[in-house]
């Protein structure tokens, strides 16, 4: 946003509001773009197009892409890539709204990790709350395909629900790289450099398609898009309160589903929105348990000391 040449920072709200709007406008050019290229391809042009535009604005800004946590990256990089191409996979096989709020069960799976953490370290009781969470999620999950799912779409489901879990645990792995005093563009431009390589491989073993001038645009679109939701809301979650960006995140949903009816002519049932409205309500909760957990976490620490 730009007032008499002057650039005005956004806030934290509408930086998520943005990365939503984007993630959601990426998923339909990807939704597109499945008609024409494989997985492997969309996902290695997402990576070189996300790598090199973060490479010059990085050069541009006098910062350097140099790591000192070489293994940190290609870790998170391996993970997270997994999520990506299970997610593209998903979303050109499944309603689109479906396919995101799949994806968007991260939170849970976050709140089901704690819960395993909690049982191997012999804690004496398991917050029930967190439980109760967990359940409600993947009874969200359930309403959410009930009404959708076709018998050939199972291998697509599990698909996303699969990245939802990846996606929980490339979070981790991007939190403690934030530990490690990784910036936030360094992060998104090891990651993108992992998507090209692993999306070239699989490009590579599954063929090549030919480029049109409508296929060719959809990728860059993808790439552009997927970036730039990429680095608003990373910088969303680096000056604004965590709640405050987890709750409109979820707003990726809801873009979604007005994308999918729209342009898609998605199926509209009760069903189907009370099972997103308790996946939403799920991840909520997950994530302000989470974030108390780790308030609670700090403040006994510092009692300690």
């Amino acid at each position: 946003m730009y007032v008499q040449g002057q650039c005005l920072p956004m806030s934290a709200p509408m930086l998520m509001v943005l990365s939503s709007l984007l993630f959601a406008s990426m998923g339909v050019c990807v939704k597109l773009a499945s008609a024409l290229y494989g997985t492997g391809e969309i996902v290695f042009y997402r990576g070189v197009i996300g790598a090199v535009f973060i490479y010059g604005l990085t050069r541009w800004r006098g910062g350097s892409v140099r790591t000192r946590v070489p293994a940190m990256h290609a870790w998170r990089s391996v993970v997270g890539v997994s999520a990506l191409l299970l997610w593209f996979y998903a979303i050109g096989r499944l309603p689109l709204a479906t396919a995101v709020t799949l994806n968007y069960m991260s939170s849970v799976w976050m709140a089901l990790f704690l819960i395993g953490g909690a049982v191997l370290l012999g804690a004496d009781k398991v917050d029930v709350r967190l439980v109760a969470t967990v359940l409600a999620g993947f009874a969200g999950v359930a309403l959410v395909l009930q009404p959708t799912l076709e018998r050939d779409q199972f291998q697509a489901a599990l698909a996303g629900l699969l990245s939802g879990m990846l996606a929980a645990l490339a979070y981790l792995q991007v939190t403690a790289l934030g530990r490690a005093g990784e910036p936030e563009y360094r992060v998104v431009f090891y990651f993108s450099l992992g998507g090209a390589t692993a999306g070239g491989l699989l490009a590579l073993l599954g063929g090549l398609h030919a480029h049109t001038w409508y296929g060719a645009a959809l990728l860059l679109a993808t790439g552009l898009l997927a970036t730039s939701a990429q680095m608003a809301m990373t910088r969303a979650y680096a000056i604004g309160r965590t709640l405050t960006n987890a709750s409109l995140q979820y707003l990726g949903i809801a873009f979604s589903f007005i994308y999918g009816v729209l342009l898609f002519h998605d199926a509209i049932t009760l069903t189907a929105l009370a099972g997103m409205g308790l996946i939403v309500g799920a991840g909520l909760v997950a994530t302000r348990l989470r974030h108390k957990a780790v308030a609670d976490t700090a403040a006994v620490n510092t009692s300690d000391a």
